[in-house]
């Protein structure tokens, strides 16, 4: 029998909204001799990848379902990954453990982190082990400084750190995790509407002269294991698109989903992307 076999790690329970990251944490948990199962949660988690784990599809209201089938299915550790944008309470049509959840949270299910959190506390409640993301990956988490070949000017290092400011206020109000800053004006700040759709947006606004710059920032109040904010090839192509000229993102606070590409691809785009310090005097 080899250590591994001797040793094995425990079965780790990914609960999958949208995007890519579900399938490459699954990848790396099973390549690194893990069992996983997947909870694939109804109208969001869409890469088929996912698939070819075992899994089970319910929706997101179904939170006793969730928890009896991470239970069934001996799960240990559980990670929440991929995006999910929230629904209305009529539309999630939430099952009696879902109602008391979204009792306990109030008034501060309006917004996310706090209902985040919730859904946290409860899931080690039930005896699971809640573990981020970058937990699983450890090159996802962003570390500080230029990450790729692209260097930013002052204007633009000046437009992110303005933007990281102004995307820690909005978190510190659980609105969102980003804005777009050019020339010290910020164009767009993001909401429920996500990134990509707010870059989009940004562009509307744009002025005359150098580009602006996106940033992504956790939420100050945020548990770091639950939605970190990430970034991934489709984002690099928006800011592009959008005639921004690069990315910062809170060192520590933020993940990259397929890095070495994304990197790659913003070097041959002409974007830079770095992590930025919080500088702990404001």
């Amino acid at each position: 029998m080899t250590a591994q076999q001797d040793n094995p790690q425990p079965k780790l329970g990914i609960i999958a909204g949208g995007g890519a990251l579900p399938a490459r944490l699954a990848s790396a948990a099973t390549g690194a001799g893990r069992d996983v199962f997947i909870v694939l949660l109804d109208g969001y988690a869409n890469d088929p990848a996912l698939e070819d784990y075992p899994h089970k599809t319910l929706r997101l209201g179904a939170a006793a379902k969730i928890l009896d089938a991470m239970g069934k299915q001996k799960c240990v550790d559980v990670v929440l990954a991929g995006k999910v944008a929230r629904p209305s309470f009529s539309a999630m049509r939430p099952d009696w453990r879902a109602t008391k959840l979204l009792m306990k949270v109030g008034m501060k299910a309006l917004g996310d982190d706090g209902l985040l959190r919730l859904v946290g506390q409860e899931l080690e409640r039930e005896g699971f082990h809640l573990v981020g993301a970058h937990e699983i990956l450890s090159n996802l988490a962003v570390q500080e400084g230029v990450l790729g070949a692209v260097q930013p000017d002052e204007q633009a290092l000046s437009d992110a750190k303005h933007g990281l400011t102004v995307a820690r206020a909005l978190g510190q109000a659980d609105v969102g995790q980003g804005c777009v800053v050019q020339q010290g004006l910020v164009l767009a700040l993001e909401a429920i509407e996500g990134t990509d759709e707010m870059v989009r947006r940004s562009a509307l606004y744009k002025r005359d002269g150098v580009g602006g710059v996106l940033v992504k920032s956790a939420k100050p109040q945020q548990d770091r294991r639950l939605d970190l904010p990430a970034i991934g090839m489709t984002t690099v192509e928006e800011a592009h698109k959008a005639g921004l000229r690069g990315i910062g993102l809170l060192a520590g606070g933020t993940m990259i989903i397929d890095r070495d590409a994304v990197l790659a691809r913003a070097d041959a785009l002409g974007l830079f992307v770095m992590g930025l310090r919080v500088d702990e005097n404001q």
